[in-house]
C-alpha cells in the first residue's frame, strides 16, 4: 500500500501516530491486482499552530511529528487563510482565497453563495479514485449542505464521531464532585459519554478503513481496487480544550508562559475584535465575571495550571 508524502502544514500527535501505526503495521507488498497509483491520506487539523518540535519553536513532545515532517516537505511560510474554521477549509478544498469565495462565516455553502467549484476531494474522485471523510474535513452543517458536500466529493457516506455530540456537555470535572462544561477540560476518558473521545474515534475508524483496504488489495480473489482519498480531520485543539488528564504530567500547565502582549492593538476597529461567546458561555470564563467584550482574563486563570488540576481533585476554585 504507497502512500504518497504529502506532508500538510499541520499535524497533531493523533495524525501522526495515525500515519506511523499505517506504515509500520499495513506495509503490503504491491499485488498484481493493486492499481500503480498512489494512495492518498491527507490529514487536517483545527485550529492547531506550528508549536511542535520540527519546527523548533517550542519544547512540546512530538516525536511522531517530528519523523513526519522528516520524510516529506515542511512549510515555514504557510498562513491559513482565514480566522476562522468554516471559510478557511472552503479555500484550501477549492483552491480559492476568500476574496475570491466571499465567504467568511459558516452560515452558506460554497457551491451556492460562491461558486459551483471542484473540490480536493471531487477532483481525485472524479479521476478514479474511492474518496471517504473521516472526522471534520469540511466544517458540517450549513457550510457544507449539511452533508459534508455528498456526493460531489466522496464516495461513501462521510464519518463523524459520534462523541462529538457531547462537545458542550457537562462532562468536567468540578467542585462538588459535579460536571461542568467548561473551556479547559482535563478528563478521565474512561468516564467520559462511550469511554472515548471524539479524535480517538476519528483515528480507529481510518484505521479500520485501511485495514480494510490492506485486506482488499492483498486478497487474490478481489477485483483490482481503485486508489483511495482518505482525509482524516481532527477536531483539537479546537475549543474547548477536552484532553485525557494524564497529558497533564507531561505539560504541567504551570511551564506555559503568559502572551508577552496580552492588549489589543490601539486604534483596532471593533470588527476585528472577537467576541469569545464560545468562551463567555462556559461555567469556568462565567464565574471570572469578566466585562466583554475587552475585560482581560486574570493572570492565574491565563495560566491555569491551579485550576486545570483543581478541577480534577474536585476542590473549590479560588481567583
Amino acid at each position: 500500500m504507497d502512500f504518497i508524502r504529502w506532508i500538510p502544514i499541520f499535524h497533531i500527535l493523533l495524525a501522526a501516530n495515525l500515519f506511523l501505526c499505517i506504515s509500520q503495521n499495513l506495509k503490503t507488498e504491491a499485488v498484481r491486482h493493486q492499481d500503480s497509483r498512489h494512495n492518498v491520506l491527507f490529514i487536517v487539523v483545527d485550529d492547531l499552530r506550528p508549536a511542535l518540535g520540527c519546527y523548533e519553536v517550542s519544547k512540546y513532545i512530538t516525536p511522531n511529528i517530528d519523523q513526519l515532517c522528516s520524510m516529506g516537505i515542511k512549510f515555514s511560510n504557510a498562513y491559513a487563510q482565514q480566522a476562522l474554521c468554516g471559510p478557511s477549509r472552503v479555500s484550501f478544498l477549492t483552491s480559492r482565497r476568500p476574496d475570491t469565495t466571499r465567504l467568511y462565516d459558516v452560515h452558506s455553502y460554497w457551491r451556492h453563495a460562491a461558486g459551483n467549484f471542484t473540490t480536493l476531494p471531487q477532483h481525485f474522485k472524479e479521476h478514479g479514485y474511492h474518496t471517504a471523510s473521516v472526522g471534520k474535513v469540511f466544517h458540517p452543517g450549513k457550510s457544507s449542505n449539511f452533508n459534508d458536500d455528498q456526493p460531489y466529493s466522496w464516495s461513501e457516506k462521510p464519518y463523524h464521531p459520534s462523541t462529538q455530540a457531547y462537545k458542550n456537555s457537562k462532562v468536567c470535572a468540578g467542585p462538588g464532585g459535579r460536571k461542568y462544561s467548561n473551556i479547559v477540560c482535563p478528563v478521565n476518558v474512561t468516564q467520559q459519554p462511550e469511554a472515548t473521545l471524539p479524535d480517538m474515534q476519528s483515528t480507529r475508524q481510518a484505521m479500520q478503513f485501511l485495514r480494510d483496504r490492506a485486506r482488499l488489495e492483498s486478497s487474490p480473489s478481489t477485483a483490482p481496487t481503485a486508489p483511495f482519498f482518505l482525509a482524516v480531520g481532527y477536531h483539537k485543539p479546537h475549543v474547548p480544550l477536552k484532553y485525557p488528564e494524564q497529558f497533564l504530567d507531561l505539560y504541567p500547565l504551570s511551564t506555559v508562559p503568559l502572551a508577552s502582549n496580552r492588549h489589543y492593538p490601539e486604534h483596532m476597529p471593533l470588527v476585528a475584535w472577537n467576541p469569545w461567546t464560545d468562551l463567555r458561555d462556559r461555567d469556568d470564563v462565567k464565574e471570572l465575571n469578566v466585562s466583554f467584550p475587552f475585560g482581560p482574563l486574570p493572570d492565574d486563570y491565563q495560566c491555569l495550571e491551579a485550576r486545570a488540576h483543581n478541577a480534577i481533585g474536585g476542590k473549590e476554585w479560588k481567583d
